[in-house]
């Protein structure tokens, strides 16, 4: 049996980082390509696209792209048109955000778009808190008489003649006991 000379297997290989994070190059699109922003997540590679031509397609994500970049809802990428179906595009590459935001300043994207990295305190004043309707001061659970509802439950103890049943002159509130 031949002996193991190697350092791990195929997990020891998942563990490292090949695509550690570089300065790339901003691709622009040529002629036949098209900017979009992932609208939904179909499965399967598939993927439904709002061109900023202002049309929705069914996007198909490239071989190369499939287990080497997660493509999400938000994302912006740019897409590959077909000449034969105008429906249907290819997904040629994923922008980062801070790419995203370049391509806005180079006037490529519409301003309004929001890439998921993008933190709403950069355009704006995020709110974390939750803000309730103006409502009275006065408890809820208080009715006309002013009394809470807990303590205006009565139970209805029918009348009888007979005096096996219980005391006969018990009626009213649970405050009586």
């Amino acid at each position: 049996m031949p002996k193991n000379k190697g350092k791990g297997g195929k997990n020891r290989k998942r563990g490292t980082n090949k695509n550690e994070p570089e300065k790339r190059d901003l691709n622009l699109k040529e002629e036949g390509q098209e900017y979009g922003q992932v609208i939904k997540m179909l499965g399967n590679g598939r993927l439904e696209v709002y061109c900023f031509d202002g049309q929705r397609r069914l996007g198909v994500i490239c071989g190369k792209m499939r287990k080497k970049s997660w493509v999400s809802n938000g994302d912006v990428v740019l897409v590959g048109l077909r000449d034969f179906q105008d429906s249907k595009c290819d997904v040629i590459l994923k922008y980062l955000p801070d790419e995203a935001k370049r391509l806005q300043k180079l006037k490529e994207i519409p301003d309004h778009i929001k890439a998921p990295g993008e933190e709403e305190g950069e355009t704006g004043p995020k709110n974390d808190h939750i803000v309730f309707e103006a409502g009275s001061d006065d408890d809820s659970d208080d009715s006309d008489d002013g009394m809470p509802m807990q303590q205006q439950t009565k139970y209805d103890i029918p009348d009888s003649d007979d005096e096996d049943e219980g005391p006969a002159d018990f009626e009213g509130d649970i405050d009586a006991i």
